[in-house]
């Protein structure tokens, strides 16, 4: 029984000298393949490649409807979606003689902090009106905490085109 053992384990060290330097070349081989490959190194900010179409990688928009109000109406499902705890939706009943949405509510408050968000879309698909959208800009650099704090305002103005944030020539 024990001979029987001893012969299923295997030394995994090569006997034969011969056997032992084919694995070093055949090991060798891989990093050699991998020295003399072509580089896929993106040089951004100077060359900026824009995400494919359906990339919807970046900022948040809070959408309109045509006629110009919020399609938000202040539910908070986007806030409880999130499993980073990065929205902040403070929703308010809407004026019927002066309202912002179309629904009985709207958001008084609307913030999401970028230094939280994991930019996973949760927000989005929780979002029953379709009023949050993640846009393709995905240049967000700030320069203090305050900065990365984007209010309702903010989110409402579309993104600006992928250059022209800080540290690249557009944006200087």
């Amino acid at each position: 029984m024990k001979e029987r053992e001893a012969k299923e384990r295997r030394d995994p060290r090569p006997s034969d000298p011969l056997d032992a330097a084919g694995q070093i070349l055949r090991g060798m081989s891989v990093t050699m393949k991998q020295v003399f490959r072509k580089d896929v190194t993106e040089e951004y900010p100077k060359i900026i490649v824009p995400p494919q179409d359906r990339a919807h990688i970046g900022r948040h928009r809070l959408n309109k409807h045509e006629n110009g109000m919020e399609k938000c109406i202040g539910c908070e499902l986007c806030a409880y979606a999130c499993p980073a705890d990065a929205i902040y939706v403070e929703g308010e009943d809407n004026d019927p003689e002066n309202p912002v949405s179309p629904g009985e509510r709207h958001a008084k408050n609307y913030q999401i902090n970028y230094l939280r968000c994991i930019m996973c879309g949760l927000c989005v698909e929780a979002c029953p009106t379709r009023a949050l959208t993640l846009s393709s800009n995905y240049e967000l650099a700030f320069f203090s905490r305050e900065d990365a704090i984007f209010t309702k305002e903010q989110l409402l103005e579309p993104p600006g085109e992928l250059g022209t944030a800080p540290g690249t020539k557009a944006g200087k």
